[in-house]
């Protein structure tokens, strides 16, 4: 029984708003965690806002992470993840702070693949456990917020000029680039460290 748990792992994956887990990063994320033995579970939200509404309103972020977080507290509620020798949050945008705020209630210690973090990600964020990925022309998140909180919680962090919210730049052959960058590293991470 104790070898099982040893080889068993757990990836969940936290969708942003318009960016679910069909799309490159998550969607690649998710097939390397299969590939690297994770058993794959996917969080689902249900929402009455526009993504707009919510991008530039701090008051309504901060209720639609609270009632995303309600809603992933009861998809994960008959996981154990006491059975689970290693456990992976992998989030994009919202998801990222969802999967922060999530980890710190449950104590869980997750690793953390943070995809284009909003601001209040850091107010949960174990730094020692994640790794920040964000484009230095994301609007929903201001680089001194990155750079401000790196300092404050020592992630590893990884910056991509011109790159936007999806991690996506103007030139589309660049876009295709960037994602397999990150995908070579999302590998080695998941090689070597998680």
């Amino acid at each position: 029984m104790e070898e099982q748990k040893e080889s068993s792992k757990l990836c969940v994956i936290f969708p942003g708003l318009g960016y679910h887990s069909d799309k490159p990063l998550l969607y690649y994320s998710k097939k390397l965690a299969i590939q690297s033995g994770y058993e794959v579970t996917d969080i689902q939200y249900k929402m009455n806002w526009s993504i707009p509404e919510i991008k530039n309103d701090e008051k309504k972020m901060a209720q639609a992470i609270d009632l995303f977080t309600e809603q992933t507290l009861e998809q994960l509620t008959n996981i154990d993840f006491e059975q689970y020798s290693k456990v992976l949050f992998v989030g994009k945008s919202i998801g990222t702070a969802i999967a922060a705020r999530v980890d710190k209630q449950l104590g869980i210690e997750a690793d953390h693949l943070v995809f284009t973090p909003v601001p209040m990600t850091f107010d949960y964020l174990n730094g020692d456990r994640s790794i920040v990925f964000h484009g230095l022309s994301d609007p929903w998140c201001d680089n001194k917020v990155v750079e401000k909180a790196k300092e404050k919680l020592g992630f590893d962090c990884f910056l991509y000029p011109d790159a936007n919210h999806s991690l996506e730049c103007p030139d589309v052959n660049r876009s295709i680039e960037l994602v397999l960058e990150v995908m070579n590293i999302v590998e080695e991470v998941l090689t070597i460290r998680f």
